[in-house]
């Protein structure tokens, strides 16, 4: 599978993006004066905006392209429905309540088999969770010092309302899906589905 190997901090900053969002704590302290770009055309400003919503949740063209036609058959504002299907992502949900620091740890965490969804192992990181899902750290991993720190030093993270967490036992419970409220970032979706639709 192909991926970007561009420096992740100066992705960020040409998609407009806060390092933040990412789940990065700082900002590069290199090339931080404005630069002035040429006005994008509207073509240009649908493109920008699909790509920095896959680079959030560093997803691949076919695979975001997929997402946009199950939400296009969802009841509901299709953008919304594109934002709601992305948040509901295992990896994304396992950043969500604080198991990992960004969502490409949270991608290696799955795929490394430390994550049980209704007590199941699940070790696919685009696998969508329903509401009810209970996700939760493997017993074993728990015990690992290496993830426990992890663990600890992600605890003090902010859990959306959608998630309920369980910090005693690693565990979160999904009590809605993710609503357009939720969404901490700034995107224009309507851009992404009028770059598809076409």
């Amino acid at each position: 599978m192909g991926k970007s190997t561009q420096p992740l901090l100066k992705r960020s900053k040409a998609l407009g993006i806060n390092p933040i969002v990412m789940g990065y704590t700082k900002e590069s302290k290199r090339n931080q004066k404005e630069v002035r770009r040429a006005k994008k055309s509207e073509y240009g400003l649908q493109l920008e905006e699909k790509q920095k919503v896959r680079f959030i949740y560093g997803i691949m063209e076919k695979q975001f392209r997929k997402y946009y036609v199950m939400a296009t058959k969802k009841d509901g504002i299709n953008g919304e429905m594109l934002l709601q299907i992305l948040e509901s992502r295992l990896d994304n949900v396992v950043y969500r309540l604080g198991f990992a620091k960004t969502r490409k740890q949270a991608r290696q965490f799955v795929s490394h088999g430390h994550i049980n969804v209704n007590g199941k192992k699940v070790n696919i990181a685009s696998y969508l969770v329903k509401v009810g899902d209970v996700i939760s750290v493997k017993d074993s991993s728990k015990s690992s010092s290496g993830i426990k720190k992890l663990l600890v030093a992600n605890s003090d993270k902010v859990v959306p309302s959608w998630l309920e967490l369980d910090k005693d036992n690693f565990s979160g419970k999904v009590l809605n899906l993710a609503a357009r409220s939720d969404i901490d970032y700034a995107v224009k979706e309507n851009l992404i589905i009028e770059y598809y639709s076409k």
